[in-house]
């Protein structure tokens, strides 16, 4: 059996990779002709790739690494559980003490009357799970019409069959067929790309109110669900004014639509909370988890469920699940994940520490002549880049080239910060530290500093007509 070091040279891991490593969300054949970055170590919230150069993490990974890399207690939970147990299903009316405790802690942590948990090995997953498990619901009450589950346009799910149908990403609807029918989509509260002249809250409470106008076109005995991320993290960090939850709160209430939170990002202190659905005062009967419930260390994911819903699927066999819903190592991983941020205290570190160091660290970023403003919640922002600040102009360039050429300088300054279209997002691990966040923030104004001089040099500091 042939064996790859971290100490092969770039020059030849590349090809390897390029040769049998299939990337998502990726042209593979750009990537072979670029050469993918190879990272082979990580302590903190600082990378190191193949050619030794240290890269802040500004994403976290994937949203995921809350409590930074390099843990040695997550491993050796993860050594002493795999000699154990390593494995086994909880099929077949069989459990394992992993898979209990971790259960019984989420619900702890969970608000109030959200006391169960349907595992899965990843938020796409779980969202599969919430799909049928709201159509079941109903069934079981006899209501098999509300089958009808409705989402956001350029929201992110997942991106299974069901998940990416959830999802309201146009790119991704176009290949496989999506989205699968019963699903249907709403468009976003984004204020600063969508709001034109109207102020933040008549454009949350208009955005929000089309919820009540879809429901109302479908048929309030068709509806089983509304489903939204508490904050939208991969359509940009997308912070809804104050006035926009408040009424889909109430819409959901008035018609017996479920709410599902997909908290898969916004979960387990990104924003300042155990979850989203805490720092923006909404109630939904399923919480989506997964990501920051492990910091990333192991798979795991999955749905936290009502007492209500529980209650009435658990009377009927729910003939749904995975090979590792549970998985035994995947859940004491979890467990010691929640264990560390509870006794580090490291949410209370975002409230009073991490967060206002950001932000402050932000606001002088919005100085610069391409930001056009600063979007924060907790440790997830965004950066919207625009040609002229005063009217939200969007770039003459097609949609994400401006976006890409900042990717690529923050790459470049060793700073990992991700573009969604011309908006520059950034979530890194909760437990950076202000000196780090200075780093973060010198780095991005370098790499911003570099994308406008290339504008300039290319004549692209143009508005859109």
């Amino acid at each position: 059996m042939s064996t790859i070091t971290n100490h092969m040279p770039t020059a030849e891991l590349q090809p390897l990779d390029a040769a049998h490593h299939m990337h998502p969300f990726t042209t593979n054949d750009e990537l072979a002709d670029k050469g993918a970055r190879i990272i082979t170590r990580a302590k903190g919230v600082f990378l190191t790739d193949s050619d030794g150069n240290q890269i802040l993490d500004g994403m976290a990974g994937l949203w995921c690494v809350n409590i930074g890399y390099g843990r040695s207690e997550m491993a050796e939970v993860a050594a002493r559980q795999m000699m154990q147990l390593p494995y086994y299903n909880t099929f077949f009316m069989t459990t394992h003490v992993p898979a209990i405790a971790l259960a019984q802690e989420i619900a702890k942590l969970a608000p109030e009357g959200l006391n169960h948990v349907f595992f899965a090995s990843s938020g796409s997953e779980a969202n599969d799970t919430n799909i049928r498990m709201v159509r079941t619901y109903w069934t079981e009450k006899g209501k098999a019409s509300k089958s009808h589950i409705i989402s956001r346009k350029n929201a992110y799910h997942g991106s299974s069959v069901g998940s990416g149908s959830l999802g309201g990403m146009a790119y991704m609807h176009a290949q496989g067929g999506l989205p699968i029918p019963g699903i249907h989509h709403i468009n976003q509260p984004d204020w600063w790309a969508e709001g034109g002249d109207m102020t933040p809250d008549a454009f949350g409470m208009s955005r929000a109110q089309e919820l009540e106008d879809k429901i109302l076109e479908l048929g309030e005995d068709k509806v089983a669900a509304f489903i939204a991320e508490p904050i939208q993290g991969a359509g940009g960090v997308i912070v809804p004014p104050d006035s926009y939850w408040p009424e889909i709160q109430r819409i959901c209430d008035k018609y017996e639509i479920l709410l599902i939170a997909d908290e898969v990002i916004c979960g387990f202190g990104r924003t300042g909370n155990w979850f989203g659905s805490q720092t923006m005062g909404i109630r939904p009967q399923i919480m989506t988890i997964a990501k920051g419930l492990s910091s990333g260390y192991q798979p795991i994911g999955g749905s936290i469920v009502c007492d209500e819903v529980a209650e009435v699927i658990g009377a009927t066999e729910f003939n749904h699940g995975y090979t590792y819903s549970g998985h035994p190592v995947a859940a004491a991983v979890a467990l010691e994940n929640l264990r560390i941020l509870q006794d580090e205290e490291i949410i209370t570190h975002v409230r009073n520490v991490s967060a206002p160091a950001l932000q402050e660290g932000l606001e002088k970023l919005r100085e610069h002549p391409l930001v056009g403003g600063v979007s924060l919640k907790g440790m997830m922002a965004s950066l919207p880049l625009t040609p002229h600040k005063e009217s939200r102009a969007k770039f003459a360039s097609d949609a994400g080239t401006v976006g890409y050429m900042c990717r690529e300088r923050c790459f470049a300054n060793n700073l990992v910060m991700r573009h969604v279209g011309d908006r520059m997002i950034i979530s890194p691990p909760l437990v950076i530290q202000p000196e780090e966040i200075d780093v973060l923030i010198t780095r991005a104004a370098k790499a911003l500093d570099e994308t406008y001089a290339q504008l300039k040099d290319q004549n692209l500091l143009r508005s859109a007509s």
